[in-house]
């Protein structure tokens, strides 16, 4: 059962890297380097949440705790997979002009080098095997992450940006799949209610949840009382 479950996350590692450096030249050609690129809240709010996880595996590697690491690293993992990904995809892509895939682009590979490096003492072939494809020497001879660095390039920014898109995403995704539907199936109108701060925060990123829901319309609302309705397009319209 270990086995199983650490080669699906070996080849989702391979996956995952495919994407992020095949984005604007990113095997190394051109790869964005410089962070003064990373100006969308939601890239510098995934990298705030980003430096906490370096933080925590830091911590638990000095106290030998190294299940818990793994854990909230492989944690991470899955979302910044199964959310982020596929929230700045399209813009990443150029969907948005290029300043914004720019920013999608530096966002992807900075998480890309970090999460490498915390998943090489466990993974230590995918590891050094992803890092030749754009980095000198050895993964296992590079420096530990530091969230210093992630905290300088995510300016400030504020995690529930992040937080609260994925939840949404996530909505979205689920009532397509209880309907039977494709995660590319069109929605007519999403409306989420939160509290004031969380739905300014979620506005920041709104054209990306647009863009990776296939949303027609995006209503936020300030409320006390948290709820994600998804209204999706019927199969004529869809």
């Amino acid at each position: 059962g270990q086995m199983k479950i650490g080669r699906r996350l070996s080849i989702k590692i391979l996956n995952a890297s495919r994407f992020v450096l095949g984005l604007g030249g990113g095997d190394g050609s051109a790869a964005r380097t410089d962070l003064s690129l990373i100006t969308a809240p939601l890239d510098r709010s995934m990298l705030a949440r980003l430096a906490t996880l370096v933080d925590e595996a830091t911590a638990a590697f000095e106290s030998y705790d190294y299940a818990r690491a793994l854990e909230r690293t492989e944690s991470f993992f899955w979302s910044f997979c199964d959310q982020y990904l596929e929230l700045v995809k399209g813009r990443a892509y150029g969907a948005h002009g290029d300043e914004a895939a720019w920013s999608a682009q530096a966002a992807l590979q900075l998480a890309l080098s970090t999460l490498l490096r915390l998943f090489a003492p466990f993974l230590p072939y995918v590891t050094e095997e992803v890092w030749s494809w754009w980095q000198e020497g050895s993964v296992h001879r590079a420096p530990w992450p530091t969230p210093d660095g992630l905290r300088d390039a995510a300016a400030d920014g504020d995690p529930v940006v992040y937080d609260e898109a994925a939840t949404v995403l996530s909505e979205i995704r689920k009532a397509k799949t209880e309907a039977k539907r494709s995660l590319r199936w069109a929605v007519d109108r999403v409306v989420v209610a939160d509290s004031h701060a969380r739905i300014e925060a979620l506005g920041l990123a709104a054209d990306d949840l647009r863009e990776s829901g296939n949303v027609a319309e995006l209503e936020l609302v300030a409320s006390d009382e948290a709820s994600i309705a998804v209204t999706l397009a019927p199969p004529d319209e869809a």
